[in-house]
């Protein structure tokens, strides 16, 4: 394999740099991270490559925008190790990320579907922990135990130092309680709450959710390129 490897035309790294938008330094810079197998090198010490390598350089850079560059750089490494087992587990973990990625999506939007209006009764300035614990009918320390989380962000009234869940609150408290619902844990609904109060409430978050699909979908096409781009270097090495 290695004269396979340094056989045919010869390309300075320049040259593979050029044809991939890359500088000569970022070539080198992959080929001693692995995702280039190892140059040859002319009488005086210069690198050369081959069509082999200009391959291996286009399937990592197609593996990136869907794998991401760390787990892009673990495939090609175990490529050119031999490792073709352990590259296959690699894109099938990303595969099943993007799965579970979808899933979480769709529980998102199931829950933002299924809220049903708010009905708790309230105080003038918000609504207490049992009163919104009956609503949703979980025990008040779920409630705290979700403020631990930071699922809910309530306010201490400050005369007699009780919870006080303003409009804010109750919609993270009824999203939060529908994704529990749905089998997802605090510390994962932690960060779609966050996304929630990010985007300023529930609506303005459809046009999140709306991008969020769009680029999952996005990312399942650039794995297929890649996944494409990478049988052909493992095709061209035999």
């Amino acid at each position: 394999m290695g004269r396979n490897l340094q056989s045919g035309e010869r390309l300075r790294p320049v040259d593979l740099a050029r044809a991939h938008g890359l500088s000569t330094q970022a070539v080198r810079n992959y080929e001693e991270a692995g995702i280039l197998p190892a140059a040859g090198r002319t009488p005086y010490g210069y690198r050369t490559y081959t069509p082999l390598h200009a391959r291996a350089l286009s399937a990592f850079l197609a593996l990136v925008p869907g794998h991401g560059h760390r787990a892009a750089a673990s495939i090609m490494r175990a490529v050119n190790e031999g490792a073709a087992d352990e590259a296959f587990r690699l894109v099938d973990e990303s595969h099943a990320q993007l799965l579970e990625d979808r899933r979480t999506l769709r529980a998102v939007e199931n829950a933002l579907r299924d809220l049903e209006p708010d009905t708790a009764p309230s105080t003038p300035s918000g609504t207490f922990i049992g009163p919104l614990a009956h609503q949703l009918g979980v025990r008040p320390a779920t409630l705290r135990k979700w403020e631990r989380a930071g699922l809910v962000r309530p306010r201490r009234d400050p005369r007699t130092g009780y919870r006080v869940f303003d409009e804010a609150d109750v919609r993270d408290a009824r999203l939060a309680h529908q994704l529990r619902r749905g089998g997802y844990l605090p510390e994962q609904i932690a960060p779609l709450i966050a996304q929630v109060r990010s985007a300023g409430g529930l609506q303005p978050l459809e046009a999140a959710l709306t991008d969020w699909r769009a680029r999952l979908s996005a990312r399942g096409r650039v794995m297929l390129t890649g996944a494409a781009e990478l049988e052909g270097y493992l095709r061209a090495r035999g």
